[in-house]
């Protein structure tokens, strides 16, 4: 489990690809509280650390991971946003975020204002339904608030802090994010569900 305050923006360094796989090493200066198993929540997608270095670690993608995420389309150099798992008895910031990535959204607008970026993105259709104004939304792993939503388009205002320690900023009309509703909205349409 995870809170979606990045820790570090790692870099990515090698990507082998496989047949039905894919293993991508990270450079990040959070590599020496890395152990071989840990879980490492990568752009959003919780992966799990099978080797490390002083200065990277090393994970593998599988076959589900690169069809249903944006991990399919990264490469050499580039930036990623990286956060270790919560430990118990940490504060808990942002909002619960599993690293199970729900969809994948696309940047429409990424502007930038006087103190703050305004990024809109046009999620999937049938994930507009658990996203409501001001409520709780992961993207790329970011916990975020969100500003509006009309339809599938979902707006948020990025503050100083997150452009400063988020590879936001650096996303570009078209780019694929990861998005990462809220987990409760999902379990109270369940629940919902069966009591009909």
């Amino acid at each position: 489990m995870f809170t979606g305050l990045i820790e570090d923006c790692g870099v990515i360094t090698s990507i082998k690809r496989l047949t039905e796989s894919a293993e991508i090493e990270i450079k990040t200066a959070l590599s020496a509280q890395i152990k071989v198993g840990d879980s490492i929540s990568v752009n959003g997608t919780c992966l799990t650390a099978k080797a490390i270095s002083p200065n990277s670690f090393i994970a593998d993608v599988m076959v589900q991971t690169l069809r249903l995420t944006s991990l399919s389309d990264i490469s050499i150099g580039d930036a990623v946003n990286l956060e270790l798992a919560l430990m118990s008895g940490s504060r808990m910031g942002g909002h619960i975020v599993q690293g199970h990535v729900d969809g994948v959204g696309e940047v429409i607008e990424n502007s930038t204002g006087e103190k703050w970026n305004k990024l809109v993105i046009r999620i999937p259709q049938h994930l507009a339904k658990y996203v409501v104004n001001q409520g709780s939304i992961a993207i790329d792993g970011v916990s975020l608030t969100v500003g509006e939503i009309k339809g599938d388009l979902v707006t948020l205002w990025l503050i100083p802090e997150t452009l400063a320690k988020t590879n936001l900023d650096s996303k570009l009309t078209g780019s694929k994010l990861n998005i990462e509703v809220d987990l409760l909205a999902k379990y109270v349409e369940r629940l919902m569900k069966a009591g009909d």
